[in-house]
């Protein structure tokens, strides 16, 4: 199988919400079911229903996030310089805005577009990769051809 980048950071958040789910979600869900039982006739215990629903939802996730941390590659990207590779931070201006954004590449498992971490496997991201300071770059979007220049790359 193949290996899943992920910054310290974002295995330390997985990590974190698979202990959750182990040691409080899934001891609560068992609780709520041994209560629903309790209640009698199962065929029309909706809460005994709900509550089976949850634990399905819960052990799938426990699955998955086991199966992202066995098969996690955990990159440190402050011993990283250069280009810009995963786990770099890089400060772009839209060439036809002016609007200048800040985003760090990161693994599927970690992004998210609203905080800033952008998917390493995103059309933005892939036109970024080798690129240095003050390069631009061409990127076809959903919404047609946007240019940007980079103002800056850290690794942090």
């Amino acid at each position: 199988m193949e290996k899943i980048p992920l910054t310290r950071a974002g295995f330390a958040k997985i990590d974190a919400e698979l202990k959750h789910l182990k040691t409080v979600e899934r001891p609560a869900i068992i609780a709520a079911i041994s209560e629903a039982r309790a209640h009698g006739d199962l065929s029309e215990n909706a809460e005994y229903h709900s509550a089976k629903e949850k634990q399905s939802f819960i052990e799938g996730r426990i699955k998955e996030l086991e199966g992202v941390i066995g098969l996690a590659d955990v990159i440190d990207p402050s011993k990283m310089s250069g280009s810009i590779k995963f786990g770099a931070t890089v400060k772009l201006v839209d060439e036809d805005t002016d609007e200048e954004k800040t985003y760090q590449i990161v693994g599927e498992y970690e992004a998210d577009i609203e905080a800033g971490r952008l998917n390493i496997k995103s059309p933005l991201a892939r036109a970024l990769i080798g690129k240095d300071e003050g390069d631009s770059v061409e990127v076809r979007t959903p919404g047609g051809e946007k240019s940007y220049e980079i103002l800056s790359v850290s690794y942090s």
